[in-house]
């Protein structure tokens, strides 16, 4: 006779569900906040859901999106061998930069020449910041997460280094860089923006973000080397034994995920900022890539859609501050989404316990001799 399965058990099994419920209670926590500080619910999320439904609002949304669905993508992939990529951060930092300084450096170049020069810049400083944390794991077995956070503030102030020499720093009173060559923009016309009615900064990033979306889904499930990268992350040890070169694998997923996140630095900076400011904290966007492929399940598509989920609570956010509600009640919302989506591991282990008590307690008896 068949188990019945109780909710619990529906809930960790069902993955959909799971995030669905999860963005669901993220929301009701944030309208519990709201209603503490004597805010309209209705009229606070009204404001959110209108703006970003209008034509010009929903092209926002996708301006915003693009570098969260590409920095999501960079994560998710390296999820795939078993690595946590926490050095996505960096690596968007300096591939922004890179994408900057080459611009600047080769401005009389076509466009056709100085924009693919300028993506490869970004992914090259990218994939090299993602592989020098591969070697010093690889070679010195050291642990990648902690290298990853160091190499993230380094990215961060040889940013701001860069950013301040001459021929690079804005000639003006701005702490910035200058703006990236005009041949190097991602920006649609002005006559066709303003006739569409779209948002200012509407650029060619989202067609590239779509790219990059089923290349990653075809290297993933249809390639040797996506099974490979599959398979060292299920199980190091089994990878090794069936002859698949694991330090191999985990430097080439590093490699393949750095030079996402810097494309992600150059979309940014290409397609909405046009230049970098010198920072004065860390800008997120890596950081924010990891709850995106949190959201997406590490699913190249649900990071499309989560990574465009993920923009329009930014931009919707932004708008907060006009029917009197904080912008930080985005970060509330987005915290309890990741939260319940985190926790799915834990009903995944009670399943576990409640399958198989014997093999729970041979676990824990073998882990206390």
């Amino acid at each position: 006779m068949k188990e019945k399965k109780s909710f619990l058990t529906f809930i960790s099994e069902n993955t959909f569900i799971h995030i669905l419920l999860s963005i669901l209670l993220g929301f009701l926590v944030g309208a519990v906040f709201l209603a503490i500080m004597g805010l309209s619910v209705g009229a606070a999320y009204g404001r959110l859901i209108n703006s970003v439904t209008s034509l010009k609002g929903f092209t926002y949304v996708v301006v915003y999106g693009v570098p969260y669905i590409v920095a999501g993508l960079s994560v998710a992939f390296s999820f795939k061998t078993g690595v946590f990529n926490i050095g996505a951060e960096g690596q968007f930092v300096v591939g922004a930069m890179g994408a900057v300084v080459t611009s600047l450096l080769l401005p009389s170049l076509p466009k056709f020449l100085l924009v693919p020069l300028c993506f490869l810049a970004a992914m090259a400083v990218g994939a090299f910041w993602g592989i020098l944390v591969a070697l010093l794991k690889t070679k010195r077995g050291i642990n990648e997460v902690l290298s990853m956070i160091m190499f993230n503030w380094i990215a961060f102030y040889l940013s701001n280094y860069i950013a301040g020499l001459p021929g690079i720093k804005n000639e003006g009173s701005a702490e910035a860089t200058k703006n990236i060559a005009e041949n190097a923009s991602l920006l649609f016309s002005k006559d066709y923006i303003k006739s569409a009615g779209v948002a200012p900064t509407f650029n060619w990033g989202f067609i590239i973000a779509i790219l990059i979306t089923l290349l990653v889904w075809m290297i993933i499930e249809k390639t040797t080397l996506g099974y490979e990268l599959k398979a060292v992350g299920a199980n190091k040890y089994a990878a090794e034994y069936g002859g698949i070169n694991v330090n191999r694998s985990i430097m080439t997923a590093l490699g393949i995920s750095g030079a996402m996140a810097g494309l992600a630095g150059a979309l940014l900076v290409m397609g909405m900022g046009q230049r970098i400011s010198i920072f004065s904290s860390q800008e997120g966007y890596g950081f924010a890539g990891i709850v995106v492929a949190l959201i997406g399940c590490s699913n190249p598509f649900g990071v499309f859609v989560a990574g465009l989920f993920y923009g329009a609570l930014i931009y919707g956010g932004s708008k907060l501050n006009l029917v009197g509600a904080p912008t930080q009640l985005i970060n509330v919302i987005v915290g309890t989404v990741v939260f319940f989506i985190s926790i799915s591991t834990i009903f995944r282990y009670v399943r576990y316990l409640k399958r198989d008590p014997a093999k729970a307690k041979s676990g824990k008896e073998g882990a206390k001799a």
